[in-house]
């Protein structure tokens, strides 16, 4: 208990010590003359950067500035608005940009308003989700997908013979766990956030610092970790190798009984494959329901492109440029410091450096970040505020592994109004709630929804007029 209290408390003063340097950089005086993005500083001509003119009540809150100032880099930071923040909008006024912004969004992709992206980002533009593609060297037939699904819900294959990949991925999660940072074997906190592994299938790099190419790889890799499920071939091949069900499977496959350890992976990762998302309300609004969309997620969408900056990383149709960002949160120096992708490349400018998660499903993913400190509207006030700017201490001066946060963040001075339109926007980018029945698995009495056991019935209840039906 006494443990539990420390590392609560811990964390407490983890959430609040980024606060208070969020509040620091508040602080600073704004610098001026900043490059501009390649965002268009003038109205569209569809009027969407038009925003209609606050009431007289409300003018009052804005307070002006002349500019954004420089990334820490100098190479990548925009002016975004003249007001430090756009005073508030009556129900009336708010109603009208929307309706506007659903005209212009109702059109096709390449009709909407320019982004607000930094000229080094490639820019890729939102859209529904493509068709799960599968490896030439490992195709994905019905047959692999059926063995993969049994394997993922199968614990037999860890060392300790409790832990299946749905223990972190559990599809009631919708395919995440919950909670601040995985559980592995023996009940070990890990040190990440176990990340939903809904359209996975579409990353280039896979854990949060990337350093495994494929989901096979991943798949061998967590399992020979001993920190998470601490197994073997040997144990794999034992295991799974003698239930006769599973050679059944193993033979359609991959044509032969044979269980290795590459197969098992090859198998996971093409169910993996098939769990992907398309069925929220932004993609129904895309697919011409437009309607599907609330006024204030519309908003959201616009601010999303435009003034909040996400598509600069939250890009595609899986809101992820699948690349490697430092956002301040590497807690360089102290009890949480996670290096992040430097200790895939060991590559300085890696420091910190952690891969831009998708934002597909997210209201129901959370906690949010790499260490899954932060709920969503705390990581909304961070992006708003820039996120955190580490400092150096004094010794620090000449530590050239110190970290660098990502040029791409800039104070964005959005108001309420504005960050409740950004969280509208991605609560629909929810995916349905959707029953996955585990499998039966071969060797362990098998159930039906909704009945007994169907193969062992318990003895006492085996006499019953309902037992004597089945």
């Amino acid at each position: 208990m006494l443990k539990f209290r420390f590392v609560l408390s811990l964390g407490l003063l983890v959430v609040i010590a980024t606060l208070h340097a969020l509040a620091q950089d508040a602080d600073e005086p704004v610098k001026k003359d900043s490059p501009k993005s390649a965002m268009q500083d003038k109205k569209s001509a569809d009027g969407t950067d038009d925003v209609p003119e606050a009431s007289s009540s409300n003018k009052a809150d804005a307070k002006t500035k002349d500019s954004d100032g420089p990334a820490p880099n100098g190479t990548a930071a925009a002016p975004l608005r003249t007001t430090v923040l756009r005073p508030a909008m009556t129900p009336e006024q708010r109603a009208e940009w929307a309706t506007r912004l659903r005209a212009v969004y109702a059109q096709p992709a390449e009709k909407w308003p320019a982004p607000n992206v930094d000229r080094d980002v490639k820019h890729h533009e939102l859209g529904l989700m493509p068709e799960p593609k599968h490896p030439e060297d490992n195709p994905g037939t019905k047959e692999k997908i059926e063995l993969g699904k049994m394997l993922f819900f199968d614990p037999r294959i860890s060392g300790s013979g409790q832990m299946a990949c749905a223990n972190c991925h559990d599809p009631d999660m919708h395919w995440a766990d919950g909670r601040t940072t995985a559980i592995g074997n023996h009940r070990r906190m890990l040190k990440r956030n176990a990340p939903s592994i809904m359209n996975v299938g579409l990353n280039e790099k896979l854990f949060w610092d990337g350093r495994a190419g494929s989901l096979e790889e991943q798949a061998k890799q967590v399992l020979s970790n001993p920190d998470e499920m601490d197994s073997t071939e040997v144990i794999v091949v034992e295991r799974i190798g003698q239930q006769p069900e599973y050679k059944d499977l193993f033979t359609a496959a991959f044509g032969d009984d044979k269980v290795t350890i590459d197969r098992v992976a090859a198998a996971i990762a093409s169910f993996e494959r098939t769990i992907v998302s398309g069925y929220s309300k932004f993609d129904s609004f895309l697919k011409g329901k437009h309607e599907a969309l609330p006024d204030e997620a519309v908003i959201g969408l616009h601010l999303f492109r435009t003034e909040a900056r996400c598509i600069n990383c939250h890009n595609g149709p899986n809101f992820s440029d699948n690349q490697f960002h430092d956002v301040g949160l590497s807690y360089y120096g102290r009890f949480y410091q996670d290096l992040g992708r430097y200790k895939v490349t060991s590559e300085a400018a890696d420091v910190g450096r952690f891969k831009t998660p998708t934002l597909r499903n997210i209201a129901n993913t959370a906690p949010y970040m790499h260490n899954g400190l932060f709920p969503l509207d705390g990581v909304l006030n961070m992006y708003n505020a820039g996120m955190p700017n580490i400092r150096r201490h004094p010794e620090q001066a000449d530590d050239k592994l110190f970290p660098t946060k990502s040029p791409h963040l800039v104070r964005l001075n959005l108001n309420k109004q504005d960050l409740e339109a950004l969280k509208e926007f991605l609560g629909a980018l929810s995916e349905p709630n959707r029953r996955i029945q585990p499998p039966d698995l071969p060797g362990y009495p098998k159930r039906r929804p909704g009945t007994k056991f169907v193969d062992k019935p318990p003895p006492e209840e085996a006499a019953t007029p309902e037992a004597k039906k089945e």
